[in-house]
């Protein structure tokens, strides 16, 4: 018995080194809901949104039209100014805080992320709550419910903190990764 157990460890292990470790997808329910894994180097190289945000941003904002939902996209990529100056909001400087990463510990940082409002005829709104395109539900939830089936992870499904306009793709990396690959130069 123990030799068939070390038998198969073997045998597992060899599978398992045969795999491409590099090339592996996060697994999704379509191959457009397939992110491929995606190295921090090349997300702190770029100074806009990562492509494949971009392109689901243009997805999102399409399928939102298709819905009758007049949807804005308020934020995208963030400078590390940028990201400071609303750090400060609440803090060093007047009014409510809206957010708790300081630059370099946001999504937006390194263009994984995007904000989002509702457009009325009376300007942007933030409201959860209401159906304007008179679907039987709220037009925010209905737009976190297509962002997450594109593949965007939505700030409204966190623990805690909840931010709710807040849409990003992490590829499964954490901020200490795209922090730590930033900090060895692979920034430009």
């Amino acid at each position: 018995m123990r030799l068939f157990l070390v038998m198969f460890f073997l045998a597992a292990l060899a599978a398992l080194s045969a795999v491409d470790w590099k090339t592996v997808e996060i697994p999704g329910s379509t191959e457009e809901q397939r992110n491929p894994l995606v190295s921090a180097e090349a997300v702190v190289s770029e100074n806009d949104l990562h492509p494949r945000v971009e392109e689901a941003k243009q997805e999102l904002l399409r399928r939102a039209e298709a819905e009758n939902i007049r949807l804005v996209i308020t934020e995208g990529y963030r400078s590390p100014e940028r990201q400071d100056e609303l750090y400060a909001r609440g803090r060093s400087a007047g009014g409510d805080i809206v957010t708790h990463a300081a630059a370099w510990e946001s999504y937006h940082n390194y263009g994984l992320a995007i904000d989002y409002a509702l457009e009325t005829d009376d300007g942007l709104v933030w409201d959860t709550e209401t159906d304007f395109n008179g679907s039987g539900e709220p037009d925010w939830l209905e737009v976190a419910t297509i962002a997450k089936d594109i593949g965007f992870e939505w700030g409204g499904d966190w623990h805690g903190f909840r931010d709710y306009p807040h849409l990003q793709m992490t590829f499964g990396l954490s901020i200490d990764e795209l922090q730590q690959a930033r900090e060895t130069g692979t920034a430009e």
